[in-house]
């Protein structure tokens, strides 16, 4: 299989590491693994905001990137719903685009990918992975497979943190308030770390944890041997 890399903005210019992980991943298990240099923005920031003209035309050149690959990864439920369920809003036929851990469990049917992190962790339901793409067991079967690790469910999981993308810009007070309720319930659980598919939920969950709490995307635990 030839797979194409997809990484977000988001990850591209703030959290590189998590690009880096998830392509460790892959080679690990002996993916063909492509990054396209000419990719750029999916769209979703103009998408969300109204710019459907500008997020069309970014749609275009994205999937005239994606078109030659069996499968495309992403690092982050939110981009990859926008590609997948919103393209079509647009007029656009979007390229076979999966989350990596979606990718892994569903596509290959791998949950054991050799990892090793001995540590507590809890993990963030993203609500874009959660609600538009209806992943929740896959990231948990993964943790779940990673040696010394102890997964730790709080009790709000699948609540918000309150991110949003420009919600979070154009409501901050509210923003503020949903970040913390899920930093209260990610510190009464006692775990070391709080794992997402979503750099951008842990940016925004980082705002509000006290230490020794720490965040990390899902790739990132995968990745660590």
């Amino acid at each position: 299989m030839r797979v194409g890399l997809f990484i977000p903005c988001f990850v591209d210019q703030l959290f590189p590491n998590v690009g880096i992980a998830m392509l460790q991943v892959l080679r690990r298990l002996k993916i063909d693994v492509d990054y396209p240099a000419a990719q750029t923005c999916c769209g979703q920031p103009a998408f969300n905001t109204g710019y459907w003209g500008e997020a069309r035309q970014l749609a275009q050149r994205h999937r005239q990137i994606f078109a030659d690959y069996e499968a495309v990864v992403c690092p982050s439920g939110s981009c990859t719903a926008m590609v997948r369920n919103f393209y079509p809003e647009l007029g656009v036929e979007p390229p076979a685009t999966f989350e990596f851990a979606e990718f892994l469990v569903r596509k290959l049917g791998v949950t054991d990918v050799g990892a090793k992190f001995p540590a507590k962790v809890t993990y963030h339901d993203a609500c874009h992975a959660l609600r538009e793409l209806r992943l929740k067991d896959e990231p948990r079967q993964l943790l779940r497979h990673v040696r010394g690790l102890e997964l730790i469910e709080m009790n709000e999981a699948e609540t918000c943190c309150g991110f949003g993308g420009t919600f979070s810009v154009k409501f901050p007070q509210i923003s503020f308030a949903m970040d913390e309720v899920k930093c209260r319930a990610i510190q009464q659980t006692g775990a070391e770390y709080v794992v997402s598919t979503d750099s951008s939920c842990l940016m925004q969950i980082a705002a509000g944890l006290k230490p020794p709490v720490k965040t990390i995307h899902l790739a990132e635990v995968l990745a660590s041997t």
